[in-house]
């Protein structure tokens, strides 16, 4: 169904707007019924969260009864051998401990210190909440005490509650306060506490007065010393019901940059997201120096090094090294304290450095993405940020040394885009006259700035901060050539025939429409590194039953994707690239990555099922039966009969899902963008909406889905005000004349719209 209810009833409109939004509301409604969002799925059965008891106890029998229960968390920190320290607390008697997700980091090893001083090892991360900065803990201990968990949502302001956890790393410390209130912080609704909480304390429980758990200890207040907050313990029980796991071992390598195709040296942390690298913490190298290296094939003398990068802190410094010699010694172009800096690194330490220049440039933007080139040609050296010179001099660079990427004194960056190749023709890489004369006309030449778009945004920003009159304008039209890039690419992609064609590109592209800067190959080749790991084990495996029991076993076991179960709604979960992050997503995408592991793997006859509501995937072999499986609840087999229930249950109508055709590459990209259509309506209103309402528009086929989708945006637009838009689209779907429209209805929207002065 359409499910108008979506739409805010609080939206002023005249009269002939309401009329014009009405008729088109009813046309729609008429329309058969579609399935236009995966609905979040009925929760399974869970037990009771334990109910507050009458009994109350003191602070001093609570602390004596939880000792036992209560862990120290410490981890290598972010700055090499430094360390930081938090608080899990027993969960679980067969060795479950929850704590908070940022108090065990990703990719760091960990040290779990029982009360007694003992250790215990850390098996596997049980579960994990990324959203909620939640995380359970499996560990190497078993038979322990485990707190009882209560239920949050009915606790009254003012009831008293006592914290525990291990402040600045000392053992066990006990605080008293109360519920002050409830707050929404970036997103997320939290217990306010008027406890005191230290650093260390991040993890712990909160318990009520029954022994209880009411929350876990998440942040401290910068406004004052007794404020703290807590996330409410009822986001912790889905966790529990429906784990994730992944031996410890993988998650230590989780987001680690592709060894065949980048070194680290000298420490710190690199990992990489999305096509993205990103660095934290000091090196060890002399002043917290870390670099990465790209075992690329070395250029030779004449090259062109770039990538775009932005600093956590601009006081840092974090960029580009070329010219390395196998030894550590080579050039470094890199923002620095806002200046931009050249500098020849001869030796491990600031001695041999010999600071070629460092220059303040008014290309450089603080706090945002700036793009870096280094260009070696012909015996001179130039660098460059934001398409402006800012070092040009004689560096003849030696042949067949590596290229990379820098960071120092902790620094915080990511970098995107890194590429390195020959150099370019001359001009190729800057705007023409005739392109920039046209914007001092007012003019938008976008087919233009389309053919060189790196160097179209760097104009269009540097442009935008320069004449703040245009900035607006300037940003919407670089927001609009990534949006149509993608969305060309997108259209492209799913025109190629079957054989050529890939559904993850097709994907990945729909996500690169929301994120700027999105590496799709780099992306492609994460979830064929996953397909590379298992198709050994698939080809060991005779029986095509037992081929798809070892992918589940593979990616829900092993590699801890799971269904997202407290932030279903978040555009996280349609984009493929933070699915295979984050290991998180909805059915239609989790059901994406068992297909495409699955097939590249060895996995045959395995299909997209789309059934009202709930994506799932359907293996059909030769010669055997069909089954069913649900990639959001672990891969596990459904009954044709439940998934009949499941989808009857969502279309209002009777779904035989035994005679369902498979999902097309086509209506597996639909489905998403109405999801993301559907989610951004309702979380940020109509503004957000309708980018996708045009991708629809662009990825229609037929004149029937062209028409029908033109009326939906119709109807947004004219809800947002924008009648002239909302009448060209009546009016091409008039054209169309597709059948099942009903043109009468049509028509008469499309008089009221134009009869509004």
């Amino acid at each position: 169904m359409v499910g108008e209810s979506r739409y805010d009833p609080a939206v002023r409109r005249s009269p002939i707007l309401a009329l014009a939004t009405a008729v088109l509301a009813g046309h729609l409604a008429a329309q058969s019924p579609r399935d236009r969002t995966n609905r979040t799925p009925s929760p399974v059965s869970r037990k009771e969260a334990a109910k507050p008891g009458a009994g109350s106890l003191g602070t001093q029998d609570l602390a004596a009864r939880a000792r036992g229960s209560v862990l120290r968390i410490r981890t290598r920190g972010r700055d090499g051998p430094d360390e930081g320290v938090g608080t899990g607390f027993v969960v679980g008697t067969n060795g479950l401990v929850a704590t908070c997700l940022h108090v065990i980091g990703e990719g760091r090893p960990l040290e779990v210190r029982f009360p007694d001083g003992s250790k215990a090892a850390v098996l596997a991360v049980h579960a994990w909440d990324r959203g909620h900065d939640l995380a359970i803990l499996r560990i190497d201990r078993t038979g322990l005490p485990a707190l009882p968990l209560g239920d949050a949502d009915p606790l009254p302001q003012g009831v008293p509650l006592v914290a525990l956890g291990n402040p600045l790393g000392l053992e066990y410390s006990v605080v008293e306060g109360v519920l002050s209130g409830r707050r929404e912080l970036e997103g997320q609704s939290l217990l306010q506490l008027a406890i005191p909480i230290e650093p260390g304390n991040s993890g712990g429980p909160v318990l009520d007065r029954s022994g209880k758990v009411q929350g876990i200890l998440n942040a401290k207040s910068l406004l004052t010393r007794n404020l703290g907050f807590a996330i409410p313990v009822n986001r912790l029980l889905p966790l529990l019901e429906n784990p994730s796991p992944i031996p410890f071992d993988r998650w230590l390598r989780l987001g680690e940059p592709d060894p065949e195709r980048w070194t680290p040296h000298l420490g710190a942390s690199w990992r990489q997201r999305s096509g993205r690298i990103v660095v934290e913490g000091a090196g060890s190298g002399f002043g917290g120096r870390t670099y990465l290296l790209a075992k690329t094939p070395a250029p030779g003398p004449d090259f062109h090094l770039r990538a775009t990068v932005r600093l956590q802190d601009d006081s840092g410094a974090a960029g580009l090294v070329f010219g390395d010699d196998g030894a550590g010694r080579h050039f470094g172009f890199y923002p620095t304290g806002g200046n931009l800096r050249l500098t020849a690194f001869d030796g491990p330490d600031v001695t041999s450095w010999r600071i070629l220049g460092t220059v303040p440039s008014s290309a450089y933007r603080p706090g945002e993405w700036n793009r870096l080139e280094v260009r070696s040609e012909n015996g001179r050296l130039r660098c460059r940020v934001n398409g402006e010179t800012v070092f040009d001099r004689e560096e003849k660079i030696p042949a067949g040394k590596a290229v990379g990427l820098a960071a120092f004194r902790g620094t915080g960056a990511e970098f995107r885009e890194f590429v390195v190749e020959p150099p370019p023709a001359a001009g190729s890489d800057t705007l023409s006259p005739e392109v920039i004369s046209a914007f001092t006309a007012g003019r938008e030449p976008v087919d233009a700035l389309r053919t060189n778009l790196p160097a179209a945004e760097a104009f269009l920003g540097d442009r935008a901060r320069r004449l703040e009159d245009e900035a607006l304008r300037l940003r919407g039209l670089a927001q609009r050539l990534r949006r149509e890039a993608a969305r060309d690419a997108l259209v492209q992609e799913l025109a190629k025939p079957d054989g050529s064609a890939r559904l993850a590109r097709a994907v990945l592209l729909l996500a690169a429409h929301d994120q700027p800067g999105l590496d799709v190959e780099a992306c492609l080749r994460e979830l064929d590194a996953l397909a590379d790991r298992l198709r050994p084990r698939v080809a060991a495996i005779r029986e095509p039953a037992e081929r798809v029991a070892e992918l589940r076993r593979f990616l829900f076991e092993e590699e801890g994707f799971h269904g997202s179960r407290s932030d279903y709604r978040n555009n996280a979960n349609s984009h493929l690239n933070r699915v295979l992050d984050d290991r998180e997503g909805i059915p239609i995408t989790l059901a994406i990555v068992f297909l495409e592991v699955g097939r590249a793997a060895g996995v045959g006859d395995l299909q997209g099922l789309p059934l009202p509501g709930h994506f799932l995937v359907k293996h059909a072999p030769a010669g055997a039966d069909a089954r069913l499986y649900d990639p959001y609840h672990g891969g596990v087999p459904i009954l044709f009969s439940a998934a009949d229930e499941l989808g009857s249950e969502s279309a209002g109508v009777p779904v035989r899902s035994e005679l369902m055709e498979p999902a097309t590459r086509r209506g597996i990209v639909v489905r998403m963008v109405n999801n993301l259509r559907a989610f951004n309506l309702e979380s940020d209103g109509i503004g957000a909406a309708l980018p996708y309402s045009d991708l629809l528009v662009a990825l229609a086929n037929t004149p029937a889905s062209e028409a029908t989708e033109r009326l939906d945006r119709a109807r947004l637009l004219a809800r947002s005000g924008n009648r002239t838009a909302a009448a060209d689209d009546l009016r091409k779907v008039l054209a169309l004349e597709a059948p099942g429209i009903d043109l009468d209805r049509v028509a008469t929207a499309l008089r009221a719209l134009e009869s509004e002065p």
